[in-house]
């Protein structure tokens, strides 16, 4: 059985290795990859994997367990408690659709992968600054 999600490591991120787990996982809930009963790859699989302590995996699914997004079972593994995220998954397909239109028109007119993160970045977190307004 293939795993559900396959962690990989950024080295160069400046991002702690566990926290990469952390943020890999959350990201994969929002996106609807990961579901409610889902079982998490086990610490020796992780640690097999990507050759990093088994302690780091350890932390990472217990900061998992603290918020909730996790549980784990005694001799079973570890496991996805609930989703996170805001719009239905069908939403994400339309979003992601009309998404991958604009990037392709902005790769059109030049822009690279660093342009079109800096002006989605900005423009995400100007549509966040007026709601609050």
């Amino acid at each position: 059985m293939l795993p559900v999600i396959e962690f990989h490591l950024n080295k160069a991120s400046g991002v702690s290795t566990y926290l990469q787990l952390v943020h890999q996982v959350k990201h994969a809930l929002r996106l609807g990859m990961l579901v409610p009963g889902d079982q998490l790859p086990t610490a020796r699989e992780v640690v097999e994997r990507l050759a990093i302590n088994p302690n780091t995996v350890h932390k990472a699914y217990r900061e998992l367990e603290r918020e909730g997004l996790a549980m784990g079972r005694p001799g079973m593994g570890t496991f996805v408690q609930r989703s996170i995220g805001g719009a239905a998954l069908v939403d994400h397909a339309r979003l992601r659709s009309g998404l991958a239109a604009w990037v392709l028109e902005g790769r059109k007119a030049g822009l690279d992968q660093e342009d079109l993160n800096a002006i989605f970045s900005s423009v995400v977190v100007e549509s966040f600054r007026e709601e609050t307004a």
